[in-house]
Parts: C-alpha cells; sequence; structure tokens
C-alpha cells in the first residue's frame, strides 16, 4: 500500500505540470489570436519601408536623366508652346513645336492645361514631374488591393483571417506594384516626354473600381474628353448594366465638349469637323512604338484598301470580348481586373498606342503574376519584361527570321491582345491551394511546349520584317536636303563619286536609323531592298537628280540583315551587298 500511494503521488504530480503547460499553451495561443504578431508587423514594415525606398530612389534617378536630356518633357512642352499661342490669338491645331510635334487632343483638354501657361516653364516642369510620381503611387493603390484580395482566398481558415491577411498584405503589394510601375517603359516615357496619359489612367482606374455613387462615371466622362479612349468604359457600363453611370459619363463627356464650345468655338468646330480623324498628325504610326493592333497591320505592310476593315473587324472581335470578360469579372468580384481589362482593351483599339498609352499593360501584367496558375504566371512575367525591356532591341540580334523578329517587336501589341481575348484565363484571378508536384510539373511542362510552339510558328512565318518600321525611300523633291543626299552635291561631284561597279554607296547612323545614299551605273534598272530573310523587298526610287547620274536614299532602322540588290532590265541580278549594310553601325 505505500508503495502504491507513492506511485499515485508521483503520478499526481506529474500531471499538475503537464496540465500548467496545457494551460500556458491555450492561453499564449489566445494571446496570439487577440495582439497582433509584432515580430511579423516588424519584418512587413521593414519590406515595406524598402519597397519604398527602392521607388523613391526610381524615382529621383528617372527624374534626374530627364532633366539631362536637350529633349526634355518635350510634349508638355507642345501643351506649353500651345496654349501660348492661344493665348496669343493664333489658331490652337495650327501650332507646330521646334521638334515638328503639333497639339493633337480635343480642345477641352486645353481647357484643362490653360493654367500651365500662368507659370515659367521650369516650375512647370518641375511640378509635373512631382504629379506624374504621385500619380504613380495613386494607380499602385486599388492594384494592390486587387492583388491582395486575390492572394488570400484559400490559406485562410477563417473570414475574419482572410480580411485580417489581406489587411497586412495590401502596404507590401501598393509599394510593390509602384516600383515596378515606376520601373517600367510607359511610366518612364510618361516621365521624359511629360505626357497627360498616367492621369488619364488614373481617372479611368478610380472611377471604374470605384463604389456604387451619384458620381461615380464623371471622372470617365472628363477623361475621355481630354482623350478621346476612355469612351470605352461606356460601354463597359453598359455591358454590366451600369445604367446610370452610363450616362453620367456620357453625360459628362458632352457637358465638357459644350464648355470647350463656348469658350473655344474656332478650335472646337476646327477639330470636330476634321482634325479628329487626322492620325497622321501624330506622327509615324508604323514606327516600333505604336503598339496597336492598327499600327501592327501597318508594319505588316497591309494595303491602303484592306487595312481599314481588317482592322475595324480585329478591333471590334478585341473589344467584344474584353468587354465580356470584363463583365463577368466584375460580376465575380473583382472590379480591378475589370478596369484593367478594359484600360487593355483600349490599347489595343487605339489606332494610335504610343509607350506612354500602354501603363494599362503593366497593371494587367502584375495582376496575371498574382493569378492562379503557372501559365497565367508564366504569361504575366513575359508581358512584363516586354514592358520594362524592348524584346526587339534586346533579342533582335539573336532572331534571324523575320518572323521572329515580328514576335519579339510587337510582343506587346500581341500580348495585349491575347489577354483582352483570354480575360485573365477565364477569370481564374485568385490564389488557390497550391497543387501536388505532380501537377505543378506537367503545368510548367504545358508552358514550356506552348512557348516553344509559338516561337516556331512564328519562326516559319515570311512576315515582313518588323525590324525597319521607320523605313522611308527618298523621292526627286528631297534631293536638295542634305541629310538625306550627303554622299555627293552637284553632278560633277556625283560622277567623280560614281565608279564601275553597279551600285557606289554610303551608310550613316543617326540615333534611331541608318540612311543609305548612293548612286548606281547606267546598266542598273532596279533596285530593291531586303530589310530581312523572308520578307518582301522594297523598291528603291532612282532619281534623276542630275544630267548623266542617277541616285536614290533610303533610311532604316537597322541594316543587321539588310540586302541591296541590284537589277538589270532583263531581271537579272547585277550585285548584292549585305555586309557593306551590316558593316553599318547601329543606332543608339
Amino acid at each position: 500500500m505505500i508503495v502504491v500511494a507513492f506511485r499515485s503521488a508521483r503520478q499526481g504530480a506529474a500531471v499538475v505540470p503537464r496540465r500548467a503547460a496545457a494551460a500556458q499553451r491555450r492561453a499564449a495561443a489566445r494571446l496570439r489570436r487577440a495582439v497582433p504578431n509584432f515580430y511579423s508587423l516588424s519584418m512587413r514594415a521593414r519590406r515595406v519601408g524598402l519597397l519604398w525606398a527602392g521607388f523613391s530612389l526610381a524615382a529621383l534617378v528617372s527624374i534626374a536623366l530627364v532633366l539631362r536630356r536637350s529633349d526634355r518633357l518635350s510634349d508638355l512642352h507642345i501643351y506649353h508652346g500651345a496654349l501660348a499661342d492661344l493665348r496669343a490669338g493664333r489658331p490652337l491645331y495650327e501650332y507646330v513645336a521646334d521638334n515638328g510635334g503639333p497639339f493633337t487632343y480635343p480642345p477641352f483638354a486645353a481647357l484643362v492645361l490653360w493654367p500651365i501657361t500662368a507659370l515659367p516653364l521650369g516650375v512647370v516642369e518641375a511640378l509635373w514631374l512631382a504629379a506624374t510620381c504621385a500619380a504613380v503611387v495613386a494607380i499602385a493603390v486599388p492594384v494592390g488591393r486587387a492583388l491582395a484580395a486575390g492572394h488570400t482566398v484559400a490559406p485562410a481558415r477563417r473570414p475574419d483571417q482572410g480580411a485580417a491577411r489581406a489587411r497586412m498584405s495590401t502596404p507590401v503589394l501598393v509599394a510593390a506594384v509602384a516600383t515596378i510601375l515606376m520601373l517600367s517603359a510607359p511610366v518612364q516615357s510618361n516621365l521624359r516626354f511629360g505626357q497627360v496619359s498616367i492621369f488619364i489612367v488614373l481617372m479611368a482606374l478610380l472611377d471604374g473600381t470605384a463604389a456604387p455613387s451619384r458620381v461615380r462615371g464623371v471622372l470617365i466622362g472628363v477623361a475621355a474628353a481630354i482623350k478621346l479612349t476612355p469612351l470605352l468604359f461606356v460601354l463597359y457600363f453598359l455591358a454590366c448594366g451600369r445604367y446610370r453611370d452610363a450616362a453620367r459619363a456620357s453625360a459628362t463627356f458632352v457637358a465638357c465638349g459644350a464648355l470647350a464650345l463656348v469658350f473655344l468655338p474656332t478650335e472646337s468646330l476646327t477639330y470636330w469637323a476634321g482634325t479628329v480623324a487626322q492620325t497622321s498628325r501624330i506622327g509615324n504610326l508604323a514606327s516600333l512604338g505604336n503598339q496597336s493592333v492598327h499600327g501592327m497591320l501597318l508594319r505588316l505592310g497591309m494595303d491602303e484598301r484592306s487595312l481599314p476593315l481588317v482592322w475595324a473587324a480585329l478591333v471590334a472581335g478585341i473589344c467584344a470580348l474584353a468587354l465580356l470578360r470584363a463583365r463577368r469579372l466584375a460580376g465575380q468580384g473583382h472590379p480591378g481586373h475589370a478596369a484593367v481589362l478594359v484600360g487593355c482593351a483600349t490599347v489595343a483599339a487605339s489606332p494610335v498606342s504610343w509607350t506612354h498609352h500602354q501603363v494599362w499593360t503593366v497593371l494587367a501584367a502584375m495582376l496575371l503574376v498574382g493569378s492562379v496558375g503557372v501559365t497565367r504566371r508564366l504569361a504575366g512575367v513575359a508581358l512584363l519584361a516586354s514592358m520594362v525591356l524592348s524584346l526587339g532591341a534586346v533579342l533582335g540580334p539573336v532572331s534571324t527570321r523575320p518572323g521572329v523578329q515580328f514576335l519579339f517587336e510587337n510582343a506587346r501589341t500581341l500580348g495585349v491582345g491575347v489577354l483582352c481575348v483570354a480575360g485573365f484565363g477565364a477569370v481564374a484571378v485568385v490564389a488557390g491551394r497550391p497543387g501536388p508536384p505532380a501537377t505543378s510539373r506537367r503545368a510548367w511542362l504545358r508552358a514550356a511546349v506552348a512557348s516553344l510552339g509559338v516561337l516556331a510558328f512564328f519562326a516559319v512565318q515570311p512576315l515582313p520584317a518588323g525590324a525597319d518600321p521607320t523605313f522611308k525611300a527618298y523621292r526627286l523633291a528631297d534631293v536638295a536636303n542634305p541629310r538625306y543626299f550627303f554622299v555627293c552635291r552637284g553632278p560633277v561631284e556625283c560622277v567623280r563619286y560614281g565608279t564601275d561597279a553597279p551600285v557606289t554607296f554610303d551608310t550613316r547612323s543617326e540615333k534611331t536609323k541608318v540612311r543609305v545614299n548612293g548612286v548606281v551605273a547606267d546598266h542598273v534598272a532596279r533596285l530593291d531592298y531586303h530589310s530581312a530573310p523572308g520578307g518582301p523587298p522594297r523598291t528603291i526610287p532612282l532619281l534623276a537628280a542630275y544630267p548623266g547620274v542617277r541616285t536614290f536614299s533610303f533610311r532604316s532602322a537597322t541594316m543587321v540583315h539588310g540586302r541591296l540588290v541590284a537589277y538589270a532590265a532583263d531581271g537579272r541580278p547585277l550585285a548584292e551587298y549585305a555586309d557593306e549594310l551590316a558593316a553599318a553601325r547601329s543606332p543608339s
């Protein structure tokens, strides 16, 4: 009995510490649930601080680089100069800046920008750069929230945990979005040119993601009155059944136009009666900077009769699918994804989508990276890479096939078109539980096979090379310009310059193009330039500029894969020049 009592006492004594330890663990668990994990909070705060420090550094370096440029804020200078002319009584749409740029926006934009003429240009430049950086931060807020909502669905065991994780991850994601956005080509382009596009995106995004109110839709109307592309959001409102929002946006757009008509009647009539349709005033629409569907078709060399019909059909299909996808996204509680998708459709559909218009594409790429599925995330990474880097410039030296060149140089157009059609992968926009390793491996394999298939498809395409979007052959009226015709001036000098060779020429490299100028022998009947293997040739005009001598001149973005071929009257090739063109220094 004594032994049994002793054992019972020992067991009882051991039970007490175990019960106490269990009680302590339960108390600690209750404390963790009641009080935030301050270590995690401090780690998160450090991440947020580092990200914002990176954003600030990127912004300061970008601004410093912009201010060092001789052509800094050129579009802002156009706004300032055009409005100064308008205040002096000269026509707004006849203004031409020193760089040849005109004022291209609706007259209401002139009213909005009117205050910049009341300040010295240096002050306007500083305020504009600061406002552009602030707009980047403001854009990052709704996009970061959309990403945070997508990252917190599956892992949370209780609804309150999901909401808490969303609140805690939102600051990190907002800072990350702002930093990446600042480093992207579209924002850098907005800073460099002093563009209004970043503010148009901000207004459209805020209105597209806003909660129901009596003023929702007004910002869209104002943005469309400054730049017409946000009008697509009116169709988005109608597709979603938000008829009052569509009405408010339309009424605001009309009211802004009426206000401009009252204060600027002549300019309003000039713009809406014809200037609005003169897209050629904006610049060379076939250049690589124009990453719209229209620009891609121009680079394909489509003839003028077919171009309007093909462009209209493609744009109608892309916009219709994008609006349907956006409606479904909005209905499933993803207004941020829906608004960004509609914004991407404006980039694809507009006749002109310069780099500074393509902020929407960067936002879409980040949302894709934050979605579920290997394929979608890889697509987001690829699209984001194309928006930070110029794939045509970076990968051009390794792409000898014109189809692959076309893919790289039109990656932004093709990417935004696929995105509009796919709609973030059929609304799979939230992060789910990770699949088993075998499933992940199969997903990576499918993505790799699909990527190789795309490259193989474009590798065999006999597409016109997208490497020469700046191609232009000069005519007889251009002979007087020494920039285009630089090898010889006058009949005696040009005769001496020519040799017994069928073609004698020289090259001159500039920042964005290479020029070729020379003379041809009497027995040369035709001169063709092939910009890349597989592409159709360009016939170079042979100009009888001086008695007894014929000269020629043309330009192209690069001569790396160029080939110049001279033909006799019977079609027989006389000479071919490829190494001489490839030796020309590539533009920086």
